[in-house]
């Protein structure tokens, strides 16, 4: 999804997107169950590419694993970004109201699952397609609800937070709790759609983005 946004942001903004275990031509890679562990992965995979200015950007689960990422780098004395857009997630320090389902059932997981509107009717009534998928679906939840959030000082980079304005899963009290998380600027935007306003709003997103790093 994220390498089609070239077309919609300025010539000098590349996209590097991650590609994480379990994935496209990644799919028959062990799968990692714990972001400490992916971002360790990560950061030793993309430091020797942190040669120019960058930004992290995150959606869901991606945003904590982005601010877990500026958080490694830090403990590392490594290149930091000029920017970090956490999009779809409450702010990491609150806790998680929701049960956990990514040890349920098949049958009850794959309901939940539906509950979310993430994945498409017609992947979910594909048994074949479903077993292929449910392992990685999985493990992302375990990643998120396993997490546990550790007290530190705020990060230096300033946080743009992007949230849906008909999103049941992170209301904008959620979202803007991030602002306690950098010791710079802060800004929130709301789009129109769900959790999912990504796909809705994708060209206001875009222009979000794209004005927010002209500024840099």
């Amino acid at each position: 999804m994220y390498s089609s946004w070239s077309a919609g942001l300025p010539l000098n903004v590349e996209i590097c997107s991650l590609q994480f275990p379990g994935r496209e031509n990644r799919l028959k890679e062990t799968l990692i169950t714990r972001i400490t562990s992916l971002v360790l992965e990560l950061t030793d995979a993309i430091s020797p590419e942190l040669t120019k200015p960058f930004a992290f950007f995150g959606h869901s689960m991606g945003a904590l694993i982005a601010f877990e990422l500026v958080r490694e780098l830090y403990r590392q004395k490594k290149p930091s970004p000029l920017q970090l857009i956490v999009s779809g997630h409450r702010a990491p320090q609150l806790p998680d109201s929701a049960l956990p389902i990514h040890a349920l059932p098949e049958n009850e997981f794959i309901k939940e699952i539906g509950r979310l509107n993430g994945t498409p009717e017609i992947v979910l009534q594909h048994e074949e397609l479903m077993r292929l998928v449910l392992p990685t679906l999985r493990a992302d939840l375990e990643m998120c609800e396993t997490y546990q959030y550790l007290d530190q000082a705020p990060l230096q980079c300033p946080i743009l937070a992007f949230g849906g304005l008909q999103d049941p899963k992170v209301d904008q009290k959620e979202l803007t709790a991030w602002q306690e998380q950098t010791s710079g600027s802060f800004e929130l935007q709301m789009f129109t759609g769900n959790h999912f306003f990504l796909h809705t709003s994708r060209g206001a997103v875009l222009h979000a983005i794209a004005s927010q790093l002209q500024q840099k």
